[in-house]
């Protein structure tokens, strides 16, 4: 039965000079991969800029469970952006963004809570004027939420952030990772804070830096399979 349902496209890789494969988290089904007719082509409905990372897509679909590749009737733009492909900070922020999901929502079962973050997260990277540089730190740490292992505050007075068991504590724990003073103290104010106030985070390249590594170490143990990001270097480039 043919369906409709939104999604957000993560990765598009070529299969033939007239067809790509798409992976895309959908609303109704989690993350599922189709088959694009025709997206090499100029004149394609299926225009190449709706299969740009993060675009948000409108899909008739019929979706057939515990099948690889799911068979693509017709898709079109949801959400067309004003800021994303013409921004170049925004548009590397949208390629790191989008490998870092790709790697990290392996789920086939819908998550209508997580879609609609991930959705209003990506609108409003399209239209923020500040705090851009930013962006991809409060997105990192709110998205923990939704994976399951957002870090615990209960700690009062802390020094440290324990990144293998997401807690802040007093003493250094009795491990190797883990996160020293100045860093656990912008670990806090990123986390209190949201996309409207995010512009007051003012932090210097290479604090920015060493708390984007600190975050995506974080990733690294608690994401099973989740190694380095390709884009990591192009965006720590990007604001340097």
């Amino acid at each position: 039965m043919q369906v409709k349902t939104s999604g957000i496209v993560l990765h598009s890789i070529k299969y033939s000079d007239s067809a790509n494969i798409i992976t895309v988290y959908t609303r109704l089904f989690g993350r599922a991969s189709y088959m694009v007719h025709g997206a090499n082509k100029k004149k394609s409905a299926n225009r190449a800029a709706i299969l740009q990372p993060l675009s948000i897509v409108e899909m008739d679909v019929v979706h057939t469970p515990g099948k690889n590749i799911q068979r693509l009737k017709e898709m079109r733009m949801e959400q067309p952006f004003t800021g994303i492909p013409y921004n170049p900070v925004k548009n590397s922020l949208a390629l790191f963004l989008s490998e870092l999901l790709y790697r990290t929502l392996r789920q086939t079962e819908p998550d209508d809570s997580l879609y609609l973050f991930l959705e209003n997260s990506i609108l409003q990277l399209d239209c923020c004027e500040t705090g851009i540089s930013n962006f991809h730190l409060v997105f990192l740490l709110k998205l923990t939420r939704y994976l399951g292992f957002e870090p615990n505050q209960d700690e009062a007075q802390v020094n440290y952030f324990d990144l293998m068991n997401g807690v802040f504590l007093r003493e250094k724990p009795l491990h190797a990772h883990f996160v020293l003073p100045e860093v656990t103290s912008d670990f806090i104010r990123v986390l209190n804070a949201d996309y409207a106030n995010m512009h007051n985070l003012a932090f210097t390249r290479a604090r920015r830096a060493n708390l984007l590594q600190s975050i995506v170490e974080y990733y690294q143990l608690h994401i099973p399979d989740f190694h380095g990001l390709h884009s990591l270097a192009v965006l720590q480039s990007l604001f340097d």
